[in-house]
């Protein structure tokens, strides 16, 4: 059974997100002043994978060398905070 399950995330520059293996991240918004992350799952697979999430805000420096999917922008504080939510790449092993 496939459902849509929410994580929070913390104003970090990089974190580990445990999510099942196989789910699809489907969008980043604030939900009572909090970033989160929500994802399609499959609540019967139980291994899991570290997703490692970079937030940076508007004009700071970005380390970047094509291994970020972007996945959503979120304004707090009535906008005069904008965050920028990636997803670090891992290279596809052959």
């Amino acid at each position: 059974m496939k459902r849509v399950y929410k994580y929070p995330l913390r104003v970090n520059d990089r974190q580990i997100v445990k999510l099942p293996k196989g789910a699809e991240i489907l969008s980043v918004q604030i939900q009572r002043g909090n970033i989160c992350l929500w994802a399609l799952i499959d609540t019967s697979v139980k291994e899991t994978n570290d997703v490692a999430i970079r937030i940076h805000g508007t004009g700071h420096d970005i380390k970047y060398d094509g291994n970020l999917k972007f996945i959503g922008t979120v304004q707090m504080l009535l906008g005069d905070i904008v965050f920028h939510i990636f997803e670090e790449i891992k290279e596809q092993q052959q």
